[in-house]
């Protein structure tokens, strides 16, 4: 019998065997100061394109004031318990309520984090006999989902319809055999390539096939769609998505989740969500911040204005300057380039050593190997000048990209790990 842990000591994993180059700098990195367009890395000051902070809401006074006034009336720990026992409250039902109005739902449920509420929001829906179909491309929070399915699941190719109707004929005969049904499952914006999930045609699949629809819109919510109801107004089809599910992660730039759809199946999900049912409740801070957060997505438009201000100015910009964006219909902006993981390094360490510019680096096994992805999160508070300062520096990178000085920059870290 082996020792469980030596697969471990034997092999750190795709990303864990650059740990001793790459921690503290390019994972795990430390940004300092108070959130916001510049912020502090190692002691110099960068411009912060990795906060999904997107309508500048994290350190926005009105924000700040009414989550410091939360604070000091209830603490950290009210209300304790899960919400089926002792955690729930007049506030938390406030939310709920008015989170389903603005997403044009019957019913909302408040979901103390999203990444596990998705999870158990999948697994609530679907029983051994139903059958799941989902894209490849999904994130990860939603793929974990799908694995604790005990049933059939089948995954179609990005974005593609064709895909997706070839395998709900698939799902639909399995079905038929199984006495279950379908859900399909897809992303409003998904989070790396900025694309919008296809959701229109999604829904018009309905009429050839019978399946429930659950949409995660984690990038959608609060800055698509004329309101900033999300990916489903943005597409006109909000009232078919089944079960709508935003984290306040990103547009409200907090901690929590909510599921939306009818008040029947909110209903169910409520009593049979797991990671709820045995979980604290959102703490009240949160909650009341949450409020306050919503009325602002609500009154002040100027705030996804601004948004997208900077959002075209970006992408519009990288694109003039011949850069690959790929097909982002979002305010996600990846930089798509050629090179190993080393390279990746050596161009990071450039950017925020010499031009003072902070992105995320995604690299294999993320995406394929060879590519190296520069992931972009405009907000509200960026500038103008943050975007020239930005598009320059990004001319440099490539530059020293294409001669090779990043690929001799990298041989002597590639000689020091034996590679």
């Amino acid at each position: 019998m082996k020792d469980l842990f030596e697969k471990i000591y034997r092999d750190k994993g795709p990303l864990g065997k650059w740990a001793s180059q790459a921690e503290g700098y390019f994972v795990f990195p430390k940004l300092e100061g108070q959130i916001s367009n510049r912020m502090m890395f190692q002691g110099k000051e960068v411009i912060t394109w990795s906060i999904n902070d997107y309508l500048g809401l994290a350190n926005h006074p009105e924000v700040r004031k009414v989550d410091a006034e939360a604070a000091a009336e209830y603490g950290s720990a009210y209300p304790m318990g899960a919400r089926m026992m002792s955690g729930h409250t007049d506030l938390h039902e406030q939310l709920q309520n008015e989170l389903a109005a603005f997403v044009n739902k019957e019913a909302a449920y408040l979901l103390n984090f999203g990444y596990q509420g998705i999870m158990s929001t999948i697994d609530a829906l679907v029983g051994k006999d139903d059958i799941i179909v989902y894209d490849v491309d999904a994130h990860a929070c939603i793929i974990d989902g799908v694995r604790l399915h005990m049933g059939k699941r089948f995954t179609y190719k990005h974005n593609d319809v064709e895909s997706l109707e070839k395998n709900l004929e698939r799902a639909t005969k399995m079905a038929e055999q199984t006495g279950g049904g379908i859900l399909v499952i897809s992303e409003g914006v998904f989070g790396m390539r900025g694309e919008q999930g296809r959701l229109k045609e999604i829904v018009e699949l309905k009429k050839k096939f019978n399946f429930r629809f659950l949409v995660d819109d984690a990038h959608g919510f609060g800055t698509l769609g004329a309101t900033g109801a999300g990916a489903g107004e943005e597409q006109g089809v909000q009232d078919d998505i089944d079960v709508y599910f935003a984290t306040f992660a990103k547009s409200m730039a907090s901690t929590g989740a909510f599921i939306a759809g009818d008040k029947e199946i909110i209903d169910y999900l409520k009593y049979n969500l797991r990671s709820q049912m045995f979980a604290k409740s959102l703490q009240m801070t949160l909650t009341k911040g949450a409020l306050k957060r919503l009325d602002m997505l609500r009154t002040m438009p100027e705030l996804k204005q601004n948004l997208w201000k900077i959002v075209n100015a970006l992408q519009s910009g990288l694109k003039e300057r011949g850069f690959d964006i790929g097909t982002t219909q979002s305010c996600v902006t990846p930089v798509y380039l050629k090179g190993s993981i080393p390279e990746a390094m050596a161009l990071v360490r450039d950017l925020r050593e010499n031009h003072g510019i902070f992105c995320s680096i995604v690299v294999y096994p993320v995406i394929p190997k060879g590519l190296i992805l520069l992931r972009m999160i405009p907000t509200a508070t960026h500038t103008l000048q943050d975007v020239e300062e930005t598009l320059d520096a990004f001319d440099a990178i490539r530059e020293r990209l294409d001669n090779g000085t990043y690929k001799r920059m990298s041989a002597a870290l590639m000689a020091a790990m034996g590679e």
